[in-house]
C-alpha cells in the first residue's frame, strides 16, 4: 500500500479577515466542504426566511421519494397562493419535474403537492423537515410549512448560518445539484406544457455559480442562498434582508476566490508517524482526506498532534488513536486513526509443516 508521510512541521497558513462586506441584515459566506465561515455578520439572527425554506423541501423529497414517479395533483393545490407554477387538480406530473418547479420558479403549489405526496400530510412532512434540521445541527431553525409563506402561521424561522449548513449538505446530493444549476426546464403534462426559467439571476451573470434559491415575503424581505465553485473551493452565501443580494453574493465570491485556496492537511490511506514504535509491525491509516481553506497572507500555524492508545489487544480496522489539527491553540478538526494488521510471512519450514498437515 502507498505510504503517506504526515507532516508534524508547522505550516505558514492563513487566518485573517478580508475586506468582505454586504448590505444584508444577516450574512454568511461558508466553505461547503470544511464548513469554515469565511465571513459573517449576525450569522445567528433568527427571522422568517421565506422561500429559501424550499431547499429543505426539495432535500426531503429527494431523499425520501422516487423522482421518476408520476404524481396526480390533489385538492391540496387549491390552498396554494403567492408564487406558483399553476398546477391543476388531476394533473399528472413526475416528482422530479415538481422539484424543478419548486426550485426554479418557487412554486408554492408544487411545495404542497410534494409535501402531501412524501409525508401523506403536510403536517407530517413538516415534522420530517424539522427532524432533518436537528440532524444537521440547525439549532436556529423551526419549519412550520413546506413553502415559506409567513402570513398565516408565522412562517419558517432560521438563520443565515443554519441555511448555509443546509445548502452545504444539500449540494452533496447529485440530484439536488442537477436541479438547482438548471437555467431552464420544460415539462409536458396531461394538462399543460410548462417552460420555466430559473429565478436565480446569478446563474446567468456569474460563471462560477452552481445553484441556489431565491426568497421574498413582505415580512422576510429578500432572502437568497447561492453556491459557487472555483479552484477547488466550493462556497455558499446566504443573505437575509438584503436589497442588493445578487450583487453582494457575487462580490463575496470574488473576494473569497481571490484570497483563499484549499490546502490538503490530511490524506486518506496509510500513514507514518515519526517516532511511533508500538504499532510499527502493522499499518496505521486514515479513512478520509481533510482539506481547509486558507489565505496566503495569514501567518497562523497549523500543527498536527497524534494521540495513540497502546491497546494490548486489537483487531483489524480497530480505532487506535486520533490526529488533531490545530491552528494556533484552536482545534479545527479531529480524525480517527485505524490499524491494519499486517499479514505474517511464513518461513519455509512453516510452509512445509502446513503442507504436511494438509496432506
Amino acid at each position: 500500500m502507498r505510504k503517506i508521510l504526515l507532516f508534524l512541521i508547522l505550516l505558514c497558513l492563513p487566518f485573517s479577515v478580508q475586506a468582505f462586506s454586504s448590505n444584508a441584515k444577516s450574512v454568511v459566506l461558508m466553505d461547503m466542504d470544511s464548513k469554515r465561515v469565511l465571513y459573517s455578520e449576525n450569522p445567528h439572527y433568527k427571522g422568517s426566511v421565506a422561500s429559501i425554506s424550499k431547499i429543505m423541501t426539495a432535500l426531503i423529497a429527494i431523499e425520501n421519494g422516487d423522482l421518476a414517479q408520476t404524481i396526480t395533483v390533489g385538492d391540496e393545490v387549491l390552498k396554494a397562493y403567492g408564487s406558483a407554477i399553476y398546477l391543476k387538480a388531476g394533473e399528472q406530473i413526475k416528482l422530479e419535474d415538481l422539484l424543478y418547479g419548486l426550485m426554479l420558479r418557487s412554486g408554492n403549489d408544487a411545495a404542497l403537492v410534494i409535501a402531501t405526496h412524501i409525508g401523506k400530510t403536510e403536517k407530517n412532512f413538516v415534522k420530517m423537515m424539522n427532524a432533518k434540521a436537528q440532524k444537521l445541527g440547525m439549532q436556529d431553525t423551526l419549519f412550520r410549512n413546506p413553502h415559506g409563506l409567513d402570513e398565516e402561521d408565522g412562517g419558517n424561522v432560521s438563520s443565515a448560518y443554519d441555511m448555509a449548513l443546509l445548502m452545504s449538505y444539500a449540494m452533496k446530493n447529485e440530484n439536488f445539484q442537477k436541479i438547482v444549476k438548471e437555467k431552464y426546464h420544460t415539462v409536458k403534462t396531461n394538462k399543460n406544457v410548462y417552460k420555466w426559467k430559473n429565478k436565480n439571476k446569478l446563474l446567468f451573470n456569474y460563471n462560477y455559480t452552481t445553484g441556489g434559491k431565491t426568497g421574498f415575503t413582505k415580512k422576510a424581505r429578500r432572502t437568497l442562498v447561492t453556491s459557487a465553485s472555483n479552484n477547488d473551493l466550493n462556497l455558499t452565501v446566504v443573505t437575509i434582508q438584503d436589497g442588493s443580494d445578487f450583487s453582494d453574493h457575487q462580490k463575496l465570491y470574488e473576494e473569497a476566490f481571490a484570497h483563499y485556496q484549499n490546502y490538503t492537511i490530511l490524506n486518506k490511506g496509510v500513514i507514518s508517524i515519526l517516532g511511533e514504535e508500538y504499532y510499527k509491525n502493522n499499518d496505521l491509516y486514515l479513512r478520509s482526506d481533510f482539506t481547509y481553506p486558507f489565505t496566503e497572507s495569514e501567518k497562523e500555524t497549523v500543527n498536527l498532534k497524534f494521540k495513540l492508545t497502546k491497546k494490548r489487544e486489537y483487531k483489524n480496522d480497530d480505532k487506535v488513536g486520533e490526529v488533531e489539527i490545530y491552528v494556533g491553540e484552536k482545534n479545527i478538526h479531529t480524525e480517527n486513526i485505524y490499524v491494519k494488521i499486517a499479514k505474517t510471512k511464513l518461513s519455509l519450514w512453516d510452509k512445509i509443516k502446513n503442507f504436511i498437515k494438509g496432506s
